[in-house]
């Protein structure tokens, strides 16, 4: 027979967990949900019912959850099922960890946290290491984090400027039906790393460092014959390079530079039949400790909680079909 339990909380502050239950108690439901258990405020106790374990857990992670917003951190669906995710790990506590260390401050001055394990472990291997492979879905901040750095970088004149690329791979479009020379028809592609410029820059300071060539935003073709000394160079939806491309690319390096390589090889735009070059870089440099290789899951996916789900989806999915092949 399966024991149940009720665990009673004392409510110090009823607006912090007000603000946890969320619009119509959609946050709490989704505790119940995932824990297993029953929650009921009265007053000012917070009563928790299930089985021992199920309880513990839930009161583990909306101790945490209510320190989270008395610190006036966000806390929404997708942090809520990532500390339950940590809890079950017996890692609730490594939210404090980190939430503690600030990335960059934008240019409205917004602080820039990671928000999963797998993005402090990005964060930190872009930080300890020259080269730095970041494979992972939609959602999961790569670029985000990557140009924050960069920025950082740029602000404590650790490089001398900023280049941004990406291969001009077409996604069941054509080059040809946009209008303008070379440059302006490979502008759509580049839009993404412009936004993200934009939040930590700012459009005015943004185009004066475009200006002065201290920023460059560029397709990879125009990489081919060039050495990138005193720079932060990101390499963005690198798994629409060719082999030959990731190598004339990864041979760019220079002296006193980073190199950070973003892409998700199950999204891959090239022809059928053509292999990934990031696919294949991993595989052929992944035993060199100097160069860093981070692999980011649907856990990390820090977008609407649907992304997660969709990413999720579309694995089990692939899955299956891989299986079906074999």
């Amino acid at each position: 027979m399966i024991q149940t339990q009720k665990l009673v909380l004392s409510v110090d502050s009823m607006d912090a967990y007000m603000s946890l239950f969320g619009l119509n108690d959609q946050n709490v439901a989704l505790i119940e949900q995932e824990c297993g258990v029953s929650i009921a405020l009265r007053g000012a106790e917070l009563t928790i019912t299930g089985e021992e374990q199920d309880t513990q857990l839930a009161a583990s992670v909306i101790e945490k959850l209510v320190d989270m917003i008395h610190r006036h951190e966000l806390v929404d669906r997708t942090r809520i099922r990532y500390a339950i995710a940590l809890a079950r790990e017996g890692k609730v506590d490594m939210i404090d960890e980190i939430l503690r260390s600030v990335v960059a401050i934008t240019h409205r001055g917004k602080q820039i946290r990671c928000k999963t394990l797998g993005q402090q472990e990005y964060v930190q291997a872009i930080r300890d290491h020259d080269l730095t492979f970041a494979i992972g879905p939609a959602g999961t901040g790569k670029t985000y984090l990557a140009m924050a750095l960069a920025v950082v970088a740029l602000k404590n004149k650790e490089i001398e400027r900023i280049v941004l690329t990406r291969p001009a791979v077409e996604a069941g479009e054509k080059l040809g039906f946009l209008p303008g020379d070379l440059t302006q028809k490979v502008d759509p592609y580049l839009r993404p790393l412009y936004d993200a410029l934009y939040d930590f820059m700012g459009v005015d300071s943004y185009q004066k460092l475009v200006e002065r060539g201290v920023v460059e935003v560029a397709p990879l073709a125009y990489m081919r014959g060039r050495t990138l000394s005193d720079s932060f160079i990101i390499l963005d939806e690198a798994q629409n390079t060719t082999s030959e491309q990731m190598k004339m690319f990864l041979t760019r390096l220079g002296f006193n530079s980073k190199v950070v390589v973003t892409g998700d090889i199950t999204q891959t735009d090239l022809p059928y039949g053509k292999k990934s070059g990031l696919a294949e870089a991993v595989e052929i440099l992944k035993d060199i400790p100097a160069i860093g290789i981070v692999r980011l899951t649907h856990k990390d996916v820090v977008r609407h909680e649907l992304v997660q789900q969709i990413v999720q989806a579309y694995d089990a999915y692939y899955g299956k079909e891989k299986e079906k092949d074999q």
